[in-house]
């Protein structure tokens, strides 16, 4: 297993971060990416976490706290680096954070068409919750 430093996302970080979200296939038309960069990175929670090897941006995390819940977005990992033990790791670092906050416990989505990614969560611990998930835009972020 390659040696993984995980560390909070910069600015610097942004270029890599959209081209990883890119390549995972996580970007949509609906949810302009450098704006969600631009949005967790004026947060500064020490929620946005990258794993970096030799410099470059292997994986991301976007967690995020409210004080009651905690919560996984983007969670993205080089696609030539996928079942290498590199997601687990991150989701562990990830939940460690959020426990330190106080977070009891950790809420994500996975869109329907993200075949296979259910059972990398099980294999974590997640399991389904009985809820209807409902969202609505506030921003247009169209591309």
């Amino acid at each position: 297993m390659r040696q993984v430093d995980f560390r909070s996302a910069r600015e610097a970080d942004r270029t890599a971060i959209i081209r990883l979200w890119e390549a995972c296939d996580l970007v949509r038309p609906w949810n302009d990416p450098g704006s969600d960069v631009d949005r967790k990175l004026a947060v500064d929670d020490g929620l946005f976490i990258v794993g970096v090897v030799d410099r470059d941006v292997l994986a991301t995390v976007m967690a995020g706290y409210d004080g009651h819940r905690g919560s996984i977005n983007y969670l993205a990992v080089d696609p030539a680096e996928q079942r290498t033990g590199i997601g687990e790791q991150l989701m562990a670092e990830a939940e460690g954070r959020l426990a330190a906050l106080g977070c009891a416990k950790v809420n994500l989505q996975i869109r329907r068409e993200n075949d296979g990614v259910g059972a990398f969560y099980e294999r974590l611990g997640y399991v389904g919750d009985d809820v209807i998930s409902m969202g609505k835009r506030l921003v247009a972020d169209d591309r």
